[in-house]
């Protein structure tokens, strides 16, 4: 048995088992290797699944538990898209849907738990076995079983996952760990070592001031420590508290715990003497024994799950060695320090601290005068010592073998510095706190600290300004520690300026620290400085790593990839995430995930300020970023180049197909738009155009339109500022574009109408055809046919010209609807022919597939039913291929027809069918055509059962139709189903 880097036992003889981490942020690994969970909301698909394991949990289920009854407006959509790349995550390569730790059926999921290793269960070993143990007698084995169930906490569980479910399963396993560490304390005092216990408890009896099971282990303690009074006024404490707040007196337990402290009834207390554990038996000591750890200053708060990880039993007999690394002014000093104390008691023969000041002010320790201070402090030093290391090393060495010491290392530096350091005595330990990781030294457990989470970060800043003036100010509390970041130390440093600054309220110094040019200005008190403590990080780098770091503070988004990192420094992939990794051993870059990279707020803001040191560069790398943005949305547009005739010509894409740049940019979430933004607040207004256009249809087909016209209209605020002056009118077609598929027409009228009159004004044909094919799109559906013919002819003529295939394409396509619209049929099919054409030369299979539904759907009205099956089933492969659900329905229920009208009711009706499983997956918040796609899809389908005879069918589904016309947003009530459906049929 051993234990796998998420805490917990797996099976050695099993590398390829898959295991998952519940008890802090959810982590999984498949052997040894971590396994990519994605975004937070398809981690809480996964973690509401393994929570019901081997369960079925049906869709609404799922729904409800993610969004606590008001699911987003895709409803079940959304979740294929968490399911799939979480099966793809966490099934062995190759596994079939059989094989797949995820399955599902009809309207279910289920997590198969076979082969599965959860760390909650190796929790509920631990916790059974302690149990045993303690029921058999043995105190000691059950305190160590306790204590491996803790260590299994790496945080508060399920950290940062929405949904009632998880945090109704976080609450309860919160309340696990605090039964957990009370019966583990309960076994140290059972152990006669209450004194060990004192700390912890009075912390307990702090945060749950109400907990009656908490005050009666602590008066247990108290009095087997010889502190009866203190812990009869405990008791009378909390009757108050409980009267004052409740309106009730102390549980029968507590009582009892009173009555028998009051008359000291040790065998209530302590057990049956003859159980009672005898003193252990006294070992010799050395001439001298040495404490010389730092005192404990500050509370410790947030910390619980990372100090039992630090106290938890070693094995007997070798030398244990923890480290801890973070970021600077993380608390790795107070948190080692808090533990080094706890476990003080086990180590007689010293408790030993060495500040290796390797961030410091102050000269660097180095091995020699750490070891000669070491053997001085033991009291080992006869005469003079030597100068060299190794034979120091050797000196120590035959000093600490007969010892068992706890060593307390502080801000090291590397291995070297530290392994010369280490005693050679049986049983002893080491705790070694730094920034960096250090990887090349073997450590039994690894800690990294985290910054605190928002509400442990609250709690730390109220205990220092006091509960009173927090509550006062909650809102600016909650600014405040964000704009910490939640780093204790400039937690710390903010509370001291207020308790120093009677006069000020927390909302006058979130004021003082708004903008990033005085926020690290405002975190300094006395010596103590977070810009400080960051910039002697920095000084310990090497110089393409402070070259790294500078470019990274200037990324336009938080999270980043490789190939981000890699354009800004112009350097290779390769060399880059070798950067990219040596500093995340450095504590100053996060991964949050593989393959992505972020930095803390507050070290962002100082990387920032460091860049802006070297003006030349920083602009570089700045551009450099932008032009990546640019021509991701530039290469996944379906526009092609000629849609893009101004701005930055590609050198290098590193994207070579419009698949990759659209990957590309959906790994980038919900953070596009804020490029726009961030281009423009560095006055690159061109960038903030370009960029903006260029993701529009990206935005567009993802049905993000919100993103679209936040974007644009960013860019549209700035669009004065610009030379290129084709963006005017640009923009304004773009924002047409995105109100014509939100279905705000009125707007699309407008912005096409001024796109329309600048191109004219400033003369760009390239507009003046967007515009014109636009207007000419509204015109149709104003029923204009005639005004629509007009401005299609000319944005055709227009665009064949400039010879941008998408616009002449798109302009066909309104051309032939519009003859369609007026009972031209040859000419409509003509038209539709020529944008096929025009599609495929532009070979994107979006562009191609509209052409190819208006061909088919003329066919269909003529009775061709045989050209439009092939037609429709060409499309369909389309839409498949680029995930258009939408098309996909509308193109799947089109073909029913089609198999109708060749005689085929019955392959009509299971094509209806399908199209309707694909509607399933559109959202009526984010799909306008929702309810015309319903009630066409159902309309359909009725007819095909009045084709079969089956009547009642029929019936029910016209039905379902004026239902989901019912239902339809206002902006919908122009969508018809009506005769033109038996006209169809027949």
């Amino acid at each position: 048995m051993m234990y796998g880097s998420g805490g917990f036992a797996v099976d050695g003889g099993t590398p390829q088992r898959l295991r998952i981490a519940l008890l802090g942020p959810l982590r999984a690994w498949r052997g040894g290797t971590p396994l990519d969970l994605g975004p937070v909301r398809r981690q809480a698909v996964l973690a509401a699944l393994v929570l019901r394991v081997d369960t079925r949990v049906s869709h609404e289920q799922l729904l409800d538990d993610l969004w606590d009854g008001r699911p987003p407006g895709s409803g079940h959509k959304v979740l294929p898209s968490h399911i799939h790349p979480l099966r793809k995550a966490l099934d062995v390569a190759g596994a079939g849907p059989a094989e797949s730790v995820i399955r599902s059926g009809k309207g279910w999921y289920t997590f198969g738990g076979h082969g599965v290793r959860l760390d909650t269960t190796e929790l509920d070993e631990r916790a059974g076995e302690a149990r045993h143990a303690k029921v058999s007698g043995d105190v000691t084995t059950a305190m160590d079983r306790y204590s491996e169930a803790l260590a299994l906490f790496r945080g508060e569980p399920l950290t940062g996952l929405p949904g009632r479910r998880a945090q109704a399963e976080r609450e309860r396993l919160l309340e696990r760990r605090l039964s957990l560490r009370l019966a583990r304390l309960e076994c140290l005092v059972l152990l006669g070592r209450s004194a060990d216990t004192l700390d912890e408890l009075a912390a307990l009896s702090t945060s749950a001031p109400l907990n009656e099971s908490v005050l009666a282990l602590r008066m247990r303690a108290l009095y087997r420590s010889g502190r009866q009074a203190e812990a009869l006024n405990s008791y009378q404490d909390m009757r108050g508290r409980l009267r004052d707040e409740l309106g009730i007196d102390p549980g029968e337990a507590l009582r009892q715990m009173y009555d028998a402290v009051l008359h000291q009834d040790d065998e209530r207390l302590l057990g049956p003497a003859t159980a009672r554990p005898a003193a252990p038996a006294t070992r010799p000591r050395p001439r001298r024994t040495v404490n010389d750890l730092p005192g404990d200053a500050g509370r410790l708060i947030g910390r619980e799950a990372e100090l039992a990880q630090l106290i938890a039993p070693c094995a007997p007999g070798s030398v244990s060695i923890v480290t801890v690394d973070g970021t600077a002014g993380v608390g790795k000093t107070a948190l080692v320090v808090r533990a080094a104390r706890e476990l003080s008691a086990q180590y007689p023969d010293g408790c030993l601290f060495v500040d290796l000041r390797a961030h410091s002010t102050q000269r660097r320790q180095s091995p020699e005068r750490a070891l000669q201070r070491l053997l001085r402090a033991l009291g080992a030093a006869k005469g003079e010592l030597p100068s060299d290391l190794e034979e120091l090393t050797a000196v120590w060495r035959a000093a600490t073998s007969p010892l068992r010491l706890l060593l307390v290392l502080d801000d090291a530096l590397d291995a070297d510095q530290i392994r010369p350091l280490l005693p050679a005595g049986g049983g002893s330990r080491v705790l070694v706190a730094g920034r960096r990781r250090l990887a090349e030294l073997d450590a039994d457990r690894r800690v990294t600290l985290e910054p605190l989470a928002s509400g442990d970060a609250v709690s730390l800043l109220t205990y220092i300004i006091g509960a009173e003036r927090a509550s006062r100010e909650q809102e600016a509390t909650h600014q405040l520690v964000g704009l910490c970041d939640g780093l204790p130390l400039a937690l710390r440093i903010a509370g001291s300026r207020l308790q120093n600054r009677d006069t000020w309220t927390v909302e006058y110094l979130v004021g003082r620290m708004a903008g990033d040019e005085r926020r690290l200005g405002e975190l300094t008190a006395g010596d103590r400085s977070v810009e400080t403590a960051f910039r002697l990080s920095y000084d310990q780098l090497a110089p393409e790593q402070q070259r790294g770091f500078r470019a990274l503070g200037l990324a336009p988004t938080v999270e980043f990839d490789v190939l981000t990192a890699a354009t800004m420094l112009d350097r290779p992939s390769h060399d880059t995430e070798r950067i990219l990794e040596s500093l995340v051993d450095t504590s100053l870059v996060q991964q949050p995930r593989p393959g992505r990279y972020r930095l803390h707020d507050l070290v962002r803001v100082h990387a920032r300020g460091v860049a802006e040191a070297t003006p030349a560069e920083a602009a570089a790398a700045r551009t450099a970023a932008l032009r990546l943005y640019l021509e991701a949305g530039r290469v996944s547009s379906d526009w092609g180049a000629a849609g893009f005739p101004t701005g930055p010509r590609p050198t290098g894409v590193p994207f070579t197909h419009w698949q990759d740049a659209e990957s590309w940019l959906d790994a980038a979430g919900g953070e596009l738009a804020d490029v726009v933004g961030y281009a423009a607040a560095l006055g690159e207004a061109d960038y903030a155009c370009w960029i903006a256009e260029a993701l529009c249809d990206y935005f567009i087909r993802q049905g993000r339109y919100h993103e679209s016209q936040t974007a644009l209209e960013i860019a549209l605020a700035h669009v004065d500022k610009a030379t290129d002056q084709r963006m005017a009118a640009a923009l304004r077609n773009c924002l047409g574009y995105t109100a014509v598929d939100q279905r705000r027409y009125r707007q699309a009228r407008m912005y096409h109408t001024e796109a329309l009159d600048l191109s004219r004004r400033r003369p760009d044909p390239c507009q003046e055809a967007r515009a014109l094919a636009g207007l000419g799109s509204l015109d149709l559906s104003a029923g204009d046919s005639d005004r629509a013919i007009a401005r299609a002819t000319a944005a055709v003529t227009l665009s064949r010209r400039l010879g941008n295939d998408w616009v002449t394409s798109m302009s066909l396509v309104v051309l032939g609807l519009s003859h369609q619209f007026e009972g031209r049929n040859e000419e409509a099919l003509a038209c539709f022919a020529f944008a096929q054409t025009y599609a495929e030369r532009d070979g994107r299979p979006r562009t191609l597939a509209r052409a190819l539904t208006c061909a088919a759907d003329a066919h269909l009205r003529l009775g061709h039913y045989g050209e439009a099956r092939n037609l429709f089933r060409h499309a369909i492969r389309l839409g498949e291929q680029v995930g258009d659900t939408f098309l996909c329905a509308r193109s799947l229920t089109r073909l029913g027809t089609a198999e109708r009208g060749e005689g085929n009711p019955s392959a009509a009706i299971a094509l209806h069918h399908q199209a309707l499983l694909q509607h399933r997956l559109l959202s009526p918040l984010t799909d306008p055509g929702y309810h015309w796609l319903e009630m066409d899809i159902r309309c359909r389908l009725g007819h095909a059962y009045v084709a079969t005879g089956r009547v009642r069918e029929a019936s029910e589904q016209f039905q379902a139709v004026l239902d989901a016309r019912a239902r339809a947003h206002p902006a919908d009530h122009a969508l018809r189903v009506e005769g033109s459906e038996d006209r169809e049929a027949r």
